[in-house]
């Protein structure tokens, strides 16, 4: 296949005493795209990084078309045609789709319409529909993608890393960013991306290369191998699946209910739309749709973080609109937040002070104003053996851990907190095949004690997996509200960037 175009070979990076790359070597020819695979903290987003010039590695060599480099910076990066468009998008919302384009490339006087005509040829040579005189803060988050990507392409990138693409995506813009990954390789340039998705990696990677404990273990071309495979190269094991029962969402005892609930801040647009919806004891409510959309604002009212400004929240029969956070998680609400490092822990605090956070005024792990700290210690042990999180015990510091063992200690927490309702927010976002899988279980066991259970997530698969009825949410309201399996994945991708069924018929 001729001179690769990045060879890494014998990479080794330690962060103190953990060790995130160990004696990495992977090959990306011209033409090819590489899916790289693993559980988080497998070191696949490090060693990506390092080729983009984030991070220094400690051993080893970079060559790019077989001559050998060193990369100190992004800039180092993109000067040799290399670009990374990262999970969290580096785009400044005030400025337009063309101003976040050129920022940093272009110098002196800029004659900014010249290059919004010049971007829209770009744009349209590559199929991208983006107003590029519009703030990017205006834009859905499918056309926030597209700019990260002509960012890439406007500097004439032939190497591109893209870290979990279709994280925040409807299915139909996930398609059109998968032909896009298919076109862009055609044309000769290497793409390398990194996800959790084994439909992507069977969609379209040419070479998948698994990483476990900062390792490669296997390097397989798509032909080889298949997605039960895949999973068992990364955990170890197979993945079976949660068994999804029907619910007692017609005989169970309400437990929630929104009536015409709306929220909208201080000289703000509204964020919620007269929502209204009942949840029973033991069923799975789904909350489907892209990120941004009015789900954080739900599980927010739940929570009591955020007050409704028009419609009542009924809790068990009992109106909660205005009751206190502390009152809600006393009578048996636990929420598992979207952002973990914001909303669920602190990170500079032991697991065992992140197990007391919502339980500091339960008179069971305080005595005359002291914590009893034994007792405390010994339950949050219980709860790192319970849950499988990786970890010596209570005493490790909570930004020790990977994502997804901070997930699902947050997880064990909330469910004993949420005695008759959970909300979980987007559970599974970035995590591995491993921790799905047991947050998935988890889930299904507390369905099975009859608590109410409230499901945001962005994954489709999620969704249709886990929930018995589910609501399709666009611009802050509901689109419908629909039982499982009476709507294909295509309705539900059409609602979620809406289109009303009406219009859809009509078309």
């Amino acid at each position: 296949m001729g001179t690769p175009a990045v060879e890494l070979q014998h990479v080794t990076k330690c962060f103190a005493k953990v060790v995130a790359n160990k004696d990495v070597s992977l090959t990306v020819n011209a033409g090819e795209v590489v899916a790289l695979l693993g559980e988080n903290g497998a070191g696949k987003s490090t060693i990506m990084k390092i080729l983009y010039g984030l991070y220094g590695m400690d051993e080893g060599k970079i060559l790019i078309r077989g001559e050998e480099v060193q990369i100190k910076s992004p800039a180092d990066a993109m000067s040799r045609g290399i670009a990374m468009i990262q999970q969290h998008f580096s785009l400044v919302p005030t400025h337009t789709a063309a101003e976040n384009i050129i920022l940093g490339n272009v110098h002196g006087y800029i004659p900014i319409k010249e290059y919004e005509e010049k971007l829209k040829k770009i744009a349209q040579e590559h199929g991208f529909d983006v107003p590029m005189d519009r703030p990017v803060g205006q834009l859905a988050v499918g056309q926030q993608q597209k700019i990260e990507i002509l960012k890439a392409l406007y500097i004439n990138t032939s190497i591109l890393i893209m870290d979990e693409p279709t994280a925040v995506l409807t299915p139909q813009e996930s398609d059109n960013l998968m032909q896009f990954i298919k076109n862009f390789a055609a044309k000769g340039n290497s793409v390398v991306f990194i996800t959790h998705k084994m439909k992507e990696v069977m969609e379209v990677a040419d070479q998948i290369v698994v990483m476990r404990n900062g390792v490669v273990v296997d390097k397989v071309r798509r032909e080889e191998t298949n997605e039960q495979a895949l999973a068992h190269m990364m955990i170890g094991q197979d993945i079976v699946p949660p068994a999804r029962t029907d619910s007692g969402e017609e005989t169970g005892e309400e437990i929630l209910r929104f009536e015409n609930v709306s929220f909208q801040e201080k000289r703000g647009t509204a964020l919620l739309q007269d929502i209204s919806f009942t949840l029973h004891g033991g069923e799975i409510f789904g909350i489907a749709g892209v990120s941004g959309n009015g789900q954080d604002e739900v599980c927010d009212i739940i929570s009591g973080v955020k007050r409704p400004t028009a419609g009542r929240l009924f809790f068990c029969g009992e109106d909660i609109s205005q009751t206190s956070i502390r009152a809600r998680n006393a009578a048996g609400i636990g929420y598992v937040p979207v952002d973990r490092y914001r909303d669920g822990m602190v990170m500079d605090m032991t697991l065992a002070e992140n197990v007391l956070l919502k339980g500091c005024f339960d008179k069971k792990w305080i005595n005359k104003g002291f914590i009893r700290e034994r007792l405390l210690n010994k339950y949050t042990d219980e709860i790192i053996q319970k849950h499988r999180v990786k970890a010596t015990g209570w005493s490790d510091m909570a930004g020790g851990l990977s994502g997804g063992n901070q997930q699902k200690l947050v997880l064990g927490r909330e469910v004993d907190v949420g005695t008759r309702l959970l909300v979980f927010n987007q559970p599974t976002r970035g995590l591995d095949m491993g921790a799905v899988d047991r947050i998935h279980h988890v889930i299904m066991e507390e369905k099975a004690k009859k608590k109410a259970i409230l499901l945001v997530s962005t994954e489709l698969t999620e969704i249709f997996e886990m929930c018995d009825r589910i609501a399709i949410m666009h611009n802050g309201r509901f689109m419908g509200i629909y039982r499982n399996g009476e709507l294909t994945t295509e309705q539900i991708g059409l609602l979620m960037a809406g289109v009303e069924e009406k219009k859809e018929a009509a078309q």
